[in-house]
C-alpha cells in the first residue's frame, strides 16, 4: 500500500479548515475596524454637518458651550508628545535588541528580555502615578509648574519602549543565519555586518514595531492626564502645560452632550485617521512587507 502524504500543492482538509479559519478571522478583525470608523462618522456627522470641518483646525479655542471646537492645539499637543516619545523610545529600543542579540552574553541577554517583558505589563495609570509623584515635583524643581509636555513625553517613552525593544528583538532573530554567516565570509566586522546586513534585513520588522508603539503613544490616556497639565494650549516649549486629545475626550465625555458630545467624536475619528496616515507610511517605508 503506498501513502501520499500532502503537500502545499495539494492541502489537506486540515490545512483548508486552518485557512478558512484565519481568513474568517482576518475577515471580523476587518468589519470591527470598518464599524468602528462607521460609528465614529455617524456621531460625528452632526456636527460636522453643523460647523464644518474646518471650523475644528481655524477657531481659536476649545470653548464648547460657545460653539468654539478648536482641536488644533490639542492635535499638535498629541503629535508632539507622541513623536517625541517615539524619538527618544525607538533608538533606545533598536540599540537594547541589538545588544541582546549581537552583544550580552545569553544570561544577560535572557534576564533583560524578561525584564522588559514585565516593564510591558505594567498598566499606564501606574506610570501616571509615577510620573505625578516622582517626575512632575522633579521638573517642577527646575521649570514650574512641572506638569508638562516633557513629562509626557518622558512617561510615554517609558511606556512604548518594551513595546520597540520586544518587536526589534523578534525582527533581528527571524533574520536568517546564511545573511550573518555570508557576512562573516566576507571579512565583515559585526559593526558592519549589523549596519549593512541585519538592520536593512530587519527593516520591516522594526518599523512594525514603531508603528505599534506609536500608536499606543497616540492613543494612551490615562498617563498622560495625570502627568501633562491639562491646559488647551498650542505648546511653544516642553514645559507648557497641555492636553492631548485623548485626555479630552476621558475628561469630557460624562458630562457632554448635543455637538459638545459630537465634536468630542470627531476627536476620535482625528486620532484614527492619524492611525490610518501611520499605517500607510510604514507600508511605504518598508517596501510593501511589514514582517522581519
Amino acid at each position: 500500500m503506498i501513502w501520499f502524504k500532502p503537500s502545499i500543492l495539494s492541502p489537506s482538509y486540515a490545512d483548508a479548515r486552518l485557512g478558512w479559519g484565519l481568513a474568517a478571522a482576518a475577515g471580523l478583525a476587518a468589519a470591527i475596524l470598518l464599524l468602528i470608523v462607521l460609528l465614529l462618522l455617524r456621531e460625528s456627522w452632526p456636527v460636522l454637518q453643523r460647523v464644518g470641518g474646518v471650523r475644528f483646525f481655524a477657531d481659536q479655542g476649545w470653548y464648547p458651550a460657545e460653539e468654539m471646537y478648536g482641536l488644533a492645539p490639542m492635535l499638535w499637543a498629541t503629535l508632539a508628545a507622541s513623536f517625541g516619545a517615539v524619538l527618544l523610545a525607538g533608538p533606545l529600543g533598536v540599540a537594547s535588541a541589538l545588544f541582546c542579540r549581537h552583544y550580552a552574553p545569553f544570561s544577560v541577554a535572557r534576564l533583560y528580555r524578561r525584564m522588559v517583558t514585565l516593564l510591558a505589563g505594567i498598566p499606564s495609570v501606574v506610570f501616571g502615578f509615577w510620573g505625578l509623584t516622582v517626575l512632575v515635583p522633579l521638573l517642577a524643581q527646575f521649570q514650574p509648574p512641572g506638569a508638562s509636555l516633557l513629562t509626557g513625553i518622558l512617561i510615554l517613552a517609558l511606556m512604548i519602549l518594551p513595546t520597540v525593544a520586544l518587536t526589534a528583538d523578534a525582527a533581528l532573530a527571524a533574520v536568517p543565519d546564511a545573511y550573518l554567516r555570508g557576512a562573516a565570509a566576507l571579512g565583515l566586522s559585526r559593526g558592519a555586518t549589523i549596519a549593512g546586513v541585519v538592520l536593512p534585513a530587519a527593516r520591516g520588522g522594526i518599523i512594525s514595531g514603531v508603528l505599534l508603539a506609536t500608536a499606543r503613544a497616540l492613543g494612551e490616556t490615562m498617563a498622560v492626564l495625570m502627568v501633562a497639565g491639562n491646559v488647551v494650549q498650542t505648546p511653544t516649549s516642553l514645559f507648557d502645560p497641555v492636553r492631548t486629545l485623548t485626555a479630552n475626550i476621558a475628561l469630557e465625555m460624562a458630562y457632554a452632550s448635543g455637538d459638545h458630545r459630537a465634536a468630542l467624536f470627531v476627536s476620535g475619528l482625528m486620532l484614527m485617521g492619524l492611525v490610518i496616515i501611520l499605517a500607510a507610511a510604514a507600508w511605504r517605508l518598508s517596501g510593501g512587507r511589514l514582517h522581519g
